[in-house]
């Protein structure tokens, strides 16, 4: 993979930003993705291979129509067996839980354009460190870094976020949240779309649990996704290794276009 700072990042030529533009790495990596399997559509016959370029990142929607036909060929996923759904349920009965609700403060280490996201990784982990390191009964140092270093406004009542549901997160966000017993900070950074959380659970009401027939869609429907975003990403990975990438890295991604 050829990389380079000196031009503008782009996938078997095409250019993915403007010189003006400053993209998170997050944001790069969907445009390469994005592109990888536009190119890819125009290859298989199912869109014209003099289909407008993205502008700005924004397909037209005849790319949009054509790379859905191309997951539709290329991924083959099978329908979860009942066996298969009911270990599933077994192993993460919490997240089906109905009416579960958690306290949470958090400290925001925001991911903006531009941002250096190895050096903000390095302070929220700092930060996580420091607050872990915390004397009961002594200086309320979460409180302290939400007040002085979150980019959430929450930061102004030291991170306080107050009861949640899963409904009021971001589903990233919530997988890391509920259906889990833990209570205290975290011993691991919550990552978001928004970017990385130090989050501390203050208190956690469990909900009802109910039973598998209940919830079974639901677990048909997250085990589809699961299947969905590892056939994707394996796709995706083979058209990158058959491609010239310039001024981006997809290795890191671990779900590319999927949350």
């Amino acid at each position: 993979m050829n990389t380079s700072t000196s031009v503008l990042p782009q996938v078997n030529g095409v250019v993915l930003s403007t010189p003006d533009e400053a993209l998170t790495t997050e944001t790069l990596r969907q445009r390469a993705c994005a592109e990888l399997l536009r190119q890819a559509a125009v290859e298989a016959g199912l869109l014209a291979a003099d289909d407008p370029l993205p502008l700005g990142g924004a397909m037209t929607e005849a790319a949009s129509t054509a790379i859905e036909a191309l997951l539709d060929r290329e991924l083959h996923m099978p329908e979860p067996s009942d066996e298969a759904l009911r270990r599933h349920h077994a192993a993460q009965r919490g997240r089906y839980a109905v009416g579960e609700r958690v306290q949470l403060r958090h400290v925001l280490f925001a991911v903006t354009p531009g941002v250096d996201v190895n050096a903000l990784r390095k302070r929220a982990e700092a930060c996580l460190l420091d607050v872990r390191c915390a004397s009961p009964g002594g200086e309320d140092r979460f409180a302290v870094a939400a007040a002085s270093t979150s980019n959430c406004p929450s930061g102004a009542d030291g991170g306080a976020l107050g009861w949640l549901t899963t409904d009021d997160c971001a589903p990233e966000f919530a997988r890391e949240i509920f259906g889990k017993t833990e209570v205290g900070v975290l011993p691991r950074l919550v990552h978001s779309r928004f970017g990385l959380h130090v989050v501390e659970v203050l208190a956690r009401e469990p909900g009802l649990d109910p039973a598998f027939e209940a919830v079974k869609s639901a677990v048909a429907q997250g085990l589809r996704q699961q299947a969905f975003a590892t056939a994707l990403r394996q796709y995706l990975q083979l058209l990158a290794g058959a491609a010239t990438l310039t001024g981006v890295d997809l290795e890191a991604a671990e779900s590319p276009l999927v949350q």
